[in-house]
């Protein structure tokens, strides 16, 4: 039997937040990043609602059919934490498993940082924890170069759109780049993806003293794909001095960035195996 799947739309200080709710039980969200919608999780929804449990994947803001805030600043951190809250609250539940990818594992790290009491367990797929992330050095800031050309507004968003996108296409090789390419053209919300870099990941968080971020208390799984063409493996192996809470590392041999999509089943049997310990 298909798990019933329903929209709802929930207000977060102003800004709309499209949601997929799917099946019934424990509560799981997933968080998408950049340049994705919550369509990034189609293969693990219904996995996760055969087997037990409810799947809530939003569209976080900027993104996808939920709102647009102009100013840079709306893309802040706190702000995407807050839409998670929000949406939590809006379907009374208190605590939730919370997964995220790329961007949105930085969020889900965030999350559990702050909101311990909101998370039951933490899985981040390919980013790891951000004071593991800066410690990994030169390694991670030359495959992050992207990060420090996405902050020029204007700039990015001609290079990555021009001669038909090609560059977009040459850079990601995203399985789904049509599809988001398609949207950037119908929405005009490239920028908007943009400024979650431009207001999280600037030039000088690089060398600014450590964040000291409170630890994860939750138990956290993190999980990196070998052909990952943006990040270390270290930045994620060794984000467990950071958590805790019981800390697992998962490596999927041979996918890209895009691991929900190129090795879908693999994801599926870590996402089961650890969410339902």
């Amino acid at each position: 039997m298909t798990a019933s799947s329903r929209t709802i739309e929930v207000d977060s200080a102003g800004v709309r937040i499209h949601v997929e709710v799917t099946g019934e039980g424990r509560p799981v969200v997933l968080l998408h990043g950049f340049p994705d919608s919550g369509a990034l999780w189609r293969h693990q929804v219904p996995v996760l609602a055969a087997a037990g449990f409810q799947v809530i994947v939003p569209d976080l803001r900027g993104f996808g059919a939920s709102g647009v805030p102009e100013d840079v600043d709306d893309y802040s951190m706190i702000h995407s934490v807050g839409d998670v809250v929000a949406v939590l609250d809006h379907l009374a539940i208190s605590k939730a498993h919370i997964v995220g990818h790329d961007l949105g594992a930085a969020l889900a790290w965030a999350f559990g940082s702050f909101l311990p009491e909101r998370v039951d367990h933490l899985v981040t797929l390919s980013v790891g924890q951000a004071e593991s992330f800066r410690a990994v050095g030169i390694e991670q800031l030359a495959l992050s170069w992207y990060v420090f050309f996405f902050q020029f507004p204007g700039v990015a968003e001609q290079w990555l759109s021009a001669d038909g996108w090609a560059n977009f296409r040459a850079w990601s090789n995203h399985p789904d780049a049509e599809a988001i390419i398609a949207r950037w053209e119908a929405t005009g919300t490239l920028t908007a993806g943009l400024n979650w870099y431009r207001a999280n990941i600037t030039p000088e968080g690089w060398v600014a003293p450590p964040l000291n971020l409170p630890l994860v208390q939750a138990p956290t799984m993190g999980v990196w794909s070998s052909g990952d063409f943006a990040l270390t493996e270290q930045q994620m192996a060794d984000s467990g001095a950071h958590v805790s809470g019981s800390w697992r590392y998962e490596r999927i041999e041979g996918a890209g960035h895009w691991m929900q999509l190129e090795a879908p089943d693999a994801v599926n049997r870590l996402l089961l195996d650890f969410l339902a310990t």
